[in-house]
């Protein structure tokens, strides 16, 4: 009778991770379709289209930085109820702005939401999934590709019901889109949430000053945000580069990011169980030195195998849940301190080197390699995306370091 309440929980608690993610991917990227029809509407400007984004991502990183203790204080089950009702509430506040600042303070809440179910859903998980982490990590990381591939489609479709000869628009869409946040509060009720193990053989659990001690650490955190820029520097330069560089349609260069997210979302389903064999470092080495050499040598070779920057997803896509793996396994206690340090020094870093890729387009175009300006930026992109390669290169030198000092007891 215990083992299968037992059973039943640890179902419910999947639904709750891998509905989670869903919900997650589909917050943070329904924006695409919203964003012209807001600019129109409001008469907001593409730089404070940039101010508003760049407040969400100070309400996202924000989040972060308290969620973990948040749930010391009230409990998992309780912080992930708030957010899921946070989120819901912001879309609900979204469909009442009426002008900038409404809109500001709206989707700061949904940063807010999103920030809080980030590391609410990494921590649950990682004390969930003591068995195969790298398996169940990558799978619940697939939810959020699943979110993440339906949500621009979901958004531009339900934008365009209409009631009473009215059409829903960006304030419906987000009105129902974010009503979907509720769903997952169900088995959130119905659940027992685990408790964090807070005990090593030493007795010392791992703490925000004990990690700032830590090498193996700060190799995470440079390891990570080498890994993650590489994967939003893609998201957000293959398709320029393609259409600068290459010449590409910009509808053919979509095509490639679009197989590139396919192969993203795959490689987290399929590449899972290979983690658990071989090793959470090992892994993330031979997946990003696969994604970095892919990415750099159609810089070198040419147009003719383009695809391959399409392929680098499946040693994209299982870099960031095989890490929150290799935290989990390395600090058993102290997890939550622990994921809670990563994702928000990742997130700042993420930040900072993604910035930098414009800087160096920006930077090599000035040095006028080129004939003409034209020549000159397609230098500056072929700059820029080689940054990109160099990243996924990075990821693998330093989580190489990583298994060294794992493997030679080294703190």
């Amino acid at each position: 009778m215990i083992k299968q309440k037992e059973k039943t929980n640890y179902i419910l608690l999947l639904f709750v991770i891998f509905g989670g993610f869903f919900i997650f991917g589909i917050s943070e990227n329904i924006k695409g379709p919203a964003l012209p029809e807001m600019q129109t509407e409001l008469t907001i400007t593409d730089g404070t289209l940039g101010i508003l984004l760049a407040i969400n991502s100070f309400g996202f990183f924000l989040a972060c930085t308290y969620t973990s203790w948040l749930i010391a204080k009230i409990g998992a089950k309780t912080t992930n109820i708030l957010t899921f009702i946070l989120m819901a509430l912001s879309g609900v506040f979204i469909y009442f702005s009426n002008n900038f600042t409404s809109l500001v303070i709206a989707y700061f809440l949904l940063y807010i939401g999103n920030g809080m179910l980030e590391i609410g859903l990494a921590i649950i998980a990682a004390r969930l999934f003591t068995k195969n982490t790298g398996t169940m990590l990558n799978l619940s990381h697939f939810f959020y590709g699943v979110g993440s591939t339906v949500a621009p489609i979901a958004a531009a479709y339900v934008m365009g019901w209409e009631i009473s000869s009215t059409v829903f628009g960006w304030r419906g869409m987000y009105l129902v889109m974010m009503s979907l946040s509720l769903f997952p509060i169900i088995p959130v009720l119905w659940s027992k949430f685990p408790k964090e193990q807070v005990a090593t053989e030493s007795g010392e659990p791992a703490s925000f000053k004990k990690l700032t001690k830590d090498p193996i650490a700060w190799l995470i955190v440079f390891a990570l945000t080498m890994g993650v820029t590489a994967e939003l520097g893609i998201a957000a330069w293959l398709v320029n580069y393609l259409v600068r560089v290459s010449e590409w349609s910009i509808g053919d260069a979509s095509g490639l990011l679009s197989l590139f997210f396919f192969t993203f979302m795959m490689a987290r389903l399929l590449f899972g169980p290979l983690t658990d064999r071989i090793g959470y470092a090992i892994s993330i080495v031979i997946f990003s030195t696969f994604a970095g050499l892919l990415s750099l040598l159609p810089l070198f070779i040419g147009d003719q195998i383009a695809f391959l920057f399409a392929i680098a997803g499946l040693g994209i896509g299982p870099i960031y849940p095989t890490m929150m793996a290799l935290v989990t396994k390395q600090y058993q206690a102290g997890t939550d301190a622990a994921i809670t340090f990563v994702v928000v020094l990742i997130g700042i870093g993420g930040v900072l080197t993604n910035l930098l890729i414009g800087y160096i387009i920006e930077f090599v175009t000035s040095l006028s390699f080129g004939s003409s300006w034209e020549a000159s930026r397609q230098i500056g992109m072929q700059a820029g995306y080689f940054f990109i390669g160099l990243t996924a290169i990075l990821c693998a030198v330093s989580t190489l370091e990583i298994y060294r000092r794992q493997k030679k007891g080294i703190e």
